[in-house]
């Protein structure tokens, strides 16, 4: 491969990240653990969910 089709890969792949970034209806936060009002939404998004049993875990001391 020459350094000119690397080049040109290269952008490709930062126009198409910046397309999708840009395009993307996502809500991505990336601030870290939320506290108090911010916080309140995952409250009820846990209320919401299924409820899963939870698997016992083995006592690695046995």
């Amino acid at each position: 491969m020459s350094n000119r089709s690397i080049i040109i890969m290269v952008l490709v792949l930062i126009g198409a990240t910046a397309y999708l970034l840009l395009k993307g209806d996502g809500d991505i936060d990336m601030g870290g653990e939320k506290h108090g009002a911010e916080a309140a939404h995952m409250e009820e998004a846990k209320k919401d969910m299924p409820a899963t049993p939870v698997a016992p875990v083995a006592d690695p001391k046995k």
